[in-house]
């Protein structure tokens, strides 16, 4: 099978030759005929890194007309790296398409430019949902005459709280479109969205739902929660040539463990939504180029990520839903590579680590952390290669050499193996030589009860156990409950499944989540603003509503 057999325009084969594309990849294989040659919808299941990109945009190209200057084609997704990676992709195939346009639109950049790229009459919009709404509250973004919509990373969107933002965009699209979702997962909600959005769609899916890439290695390692950072820099330390990914779960824990590494000589960098757009820009230049060996990211910031050489994921914490644990595994084993996922838990994880293996339909296979002396012995092996390999230009290092031979000269070939080994080796033997072992003993029995249907977590809301909170911001301040979430998952790193319910007043609101995380909450939420403005969260416990105010309320007498 090859590109060619899509009946694709010459143009689009082209820019696919240019950009070394031989075979298509199944999700290609079936999606691209499928959305050329079909007028239905599409529901589009496949691990991240397995070419959706070009499986939608190779057919919406194909079906534009860009001799009129208005959008036809919108592709809505997560975060600003994801939509700015979306962008240049797509740029990429439209390369030999004379008039094509293609406008990224998302927050943190200015606003102004990308009003001017929609009135130069772009004719594909790739944007994320908060700033796109924006855009069209202020009459700017018209998508009246939109024919071809994706939906990219739904089930993420969801996660961060944009069905509101998605339901509003919506209505402002005609009703006779083609509506593409594309998804790594398909959690119930994404199957609500394709119920309502979607006409008799045709769904395609490559591999199990939900299932991560088969070339993974899944591993997991088990330590006291205090020796969580010393295993992570022995896993770095155990693969000397990682590229990898480390995810934590909150911006604050990536910015620490990111400073730890750096301060310990790690080649390190923190990716995470508290930088500025053109830091994080940087850094994943920096990251794209290979001059970063190892970034640390929280699981928003890492969504645009699309780098097919990255070795290990490492899950310095695992995330609290399977779908998410998919996400990131999805970072590494790229366009038919392998690649290992690495997750560090502590003893009492064991059945969350379950709860993960079951619905990500994936299997971990318990790992001890190495010791130091197969740390530094797989360390020397590998600059032991290094030196072999390393290519030696008579020519130029020719006239630098005489002095070296001289100096040299008085010491045996085992001295100077020695002293040369020992240059680069000393700070892995003083690190490690009094190291110790850190693991913790993995029993098959003691982990063997799997969680029910509906585990612990998952039941607290249900069963009462929440925290209540006040919010003092409501409809005036034209709040939204896709707000309240994404603001609430960003800052404090907790899941969606974890909020309960949102009531939205006039001046005022409540929310509601698991009382395992609302001391977390409550400290994330200090100095927090919603669009620019400062808010307060506390609890609502005690307390009653008494004109727009929180007041305590007195205990009735007994009799």
């Amino acid at each position: 099978m090859s590109f060619e057999n899509f009946d694709l325009i010459d143009e689009l084969l082209k820019a696919v030759t240019d950009l070394g594309f031989v075979e298509p990849t199944p999700i290609q294989t079936d999606a691209i005929p499928e959305i050329i040659g079909g007028g239905r919808d599409l529901v589009g299941l496949a691990q991240t890194g397995t070419g959706k990109t070009a499986a939608f945009a190779l057919p919406m190209i194909q079906l534009i007309d860009f001799d009129l200057t208005y959008p036809q084609g919108m592709v809505i997704c997560p975060t600003r790296e994801l939509c700015l990676q979306i962008s240049e992709d797509i740029k990429k195939l439209c390369k030999y398409v004379k008039g094509a346009r293609v406008a990224a639109v998302y927050g943190g950049a200015s606003i102004e430019n990308q009003r001017n790229q929609l009135k130069k009459g772009a004719q594909i919009i790739v944007a994320t949902p908060g700033r796109l709404l924006d855009l069209i509250n202020r009459k700017i973004a018209k998508l009246s005459r939109v024919a071809y919509l994706v939906l990219d990373e739904a089930d993420e969107m969801l996660n961060m709280g944009f069905q509101e933002d998605i339901d509003a965009i919506l209505e402002n699209t005609p009703s006779q479109k083609r509506t593409w979702l594309f998804s790594a997962t398909m959690p119930r909600e994404v199957a609500k969205i394709a119920k309502k959005y979607m006409k008799n769609p045709v769904e395609i899916t490559v591999r199990k739902k939900n299932s991560g890439a088969d070339k993974i290695l899944h591993m997991n390692y088990i330590v006291k929660e205090q020796d969580r950072y010393q295993a992570l820099k022995r896993i770095i330390d155990y693969y000397p040539d990682i590229y990898g990914l480390v995810f934590c779960r909150t911006r604050k824990e990536t910015q620490e463990i990111a400073e730890k590494l750096i301060k310990d000589s790690y080649n390190a960098e923190a990716l995470h939504g508290d930088l500025s757009q053109a830091i994080r820009d940087k850094v994943m230049s920096r990251f794209k180029a290979k001059s970063i060996q190892i970034l640390i990211a929280t699981d928003v910031a890492a969504r645009g990520i699309d780098i097919q050489d990255i070795t290990h994921v490492i899950n310095y914490k695992l995330p609290d839903e399977a779908e998410n644990y998919t996400h990131r595994s999805g970072r590494t084993a790229r366009a038919g590579k392998s690649g290992t996922s690495i997750v560090i838990i502590n003893s009492r994880e064991k059945r969350k680590l379950q709860f993960v293996e079951k619905k990500a339909g994936v299997k971990f296979n318990y790992t001890k952390v190495p010791e130091g002396c197969v740390i530094c012995e797989k360390q020397l092996y590998s600059m032991i290669s290094q030196i072999v390999k390393a290519k030696v230009d008579q020519k130029e290092i020719g006239r630098f050499l005489l002095p070296a031979y001289n100096a040299l000269s008085d010491l045996t070939k085992e001295e100077l193996i020695q002293k040369f080994v020992s240059i680069e080796f000393n700070r892995f033997l003083d690190y490690y030589k009094d190291s110790k072992d850190i693991n913790v003993s993995f029993s098959k029995k003691e982990g063997s009860n799997l969680p029910a249907k509906k585990n612990r977590q998952q039941k607290n809301l249900a069963h009462g156990k929440a925290k209540r909170f006040f919010l003092n911001a409501g409809s005036m301040d034209n709040l939204k409950k896709g707000t309240v979430i994404r603001t609430l998952c960003s800052r404090s790193g907790i899941s969606a499944e974890k909020i309960g319910p949102i009531e939205i007043m006039r001046e005022f609101s409540f929310f509601e989540v698991e009382t395992s995380v609302a001391a977390k909450v409550l400290k994330a939420m200090k100095g927090a603003k919603i669009d620019g403005r400062d808010i307060r969260v506390q609890y609502a416990e005690n307390k009653k509503t008494e004109t727009g105010r929180f007041k305590k309320s007195k205990k009735k007498k007994k009799n």
